[in-house]
């Protein structure tokens, strides 16, 4: 059996995520992103399931900083629809509602919601954490945006279903382990990720990519962020469309190591159908 280890507690989206991609396996929650990405790292987990980006509220924070550090490899993706819910007590009354807890990620998915109700949003480190406040404090007022599953888990009553601003909310994870797992290439579609750091010289970022134009390489996703609080040169996370056995692959990267001061290679994994579907 393996062990599959995410970032919340019981009845997290991490959860059900995690649920769906392995099922029956053994389920080890995780206070932070960290913490679940070191239990694979120390080999006292097989795989960690993390968030990645949401349709709606952007990338999850910190992840980005993590994935070059952690020594793992992203070896999948999954997409997950994410359908939240306003829990509250027993009995409890939505129009009575004066707060509601959860993730950053979650409230800014049901900022439209709560605002119409004029219900105060409080921070909390995870969507299904939230839940055992609302237990703790046992105040029909407060009310926490989870999922069914919370609900279920936790006993408690859904006040509101599918809260959510966007009726397409959906949360992309990835699935990491020691060793990479680089599928053979049938000539499918491929996402390798990366990071890289150019050269602080002039157009060394548009040099570093022509690359992937020349060689009809489709960029999926490219972000920027600062490292180590200088303000440089910036690293990069770039998600492209192609596999390392293939020449146009070689080349392309061949021209950014050119302009490159860091390279490291996260993974290659086959596409998820949901990228076809979703531009449908």
């Amino acid at each position: 059996m393996l062990k599959i280890v995410y970032q919340g507690v019981a009845g997290a989206y991490s959860h059900i995520a995690a649920q769906n991609i392995y099922p029956g396996q053994d389920y080890l929650p995780c206070e932070t992103f960290e913490q679940a990405m070191d239990m694979v790292q120390k080999n006292l987990a097989d795989v960690a399931v993390i968030p990645v980006e949401n349709s709606n509220a952007g990338r999850v924070a910190d992840v980005h900083f993590l994935l070059p550090r952690t020594g793992l490899f992203i070896n999948g993706e999954y997409f997950l629809r994410v359908e939240h819910q306003l829990l509250g007590l027993k009995g409890a009354k939505p129009e009575e509602i004066v707060s509601a807890s959860s993730h950053p990620q979650a409230l800014a998915q049901c900022s439209e919601f709560l605002k119409k109700h004029k219900i105060s949003a409080i921070a909390r480190i995870d969507t299904a954490k939230s839940c055992q406040d609302i237990i703790n404090f046992q105040d029909p007022s407060k009310a926490a945006i989870a999922s069914r599953l919370a609900a279920e888990i936790y006993g408690l009553e859904i006040l509101k279903s599918n809260i959510e601003n966007d009726g397409n909310n959906t949360t992309r994870f990835l699935v990491m382990s020691r060793e990479s797992q680089i599928p053979e290439d049938d000539g499918g579609r491929f996402i390798t990720s990366c990071v890289f750091r150019i050269k602080s010289i002039p157009a060394a970022l548009y040099k570093a990519l022509g690359g992937f134009a020349t060689n009809g390489i489709n960029l999926t996703k490219l972000e920027s962020y600062q490292v180590d609080g200088r303000f440089v040169s910036a690293r990069f996370y770039m998600e492209i469309e192609s596999h390392p056995a293939r020449s146009a692959f070689q080349n392309a990267f061949d021209e950014l190591r050119f302009f490159a001061d860091e390279l490291h290679m996260l993974g290659t994994y086959a596409a998820s159908p949901f990228r076809e579907k979703k531009y449908d």
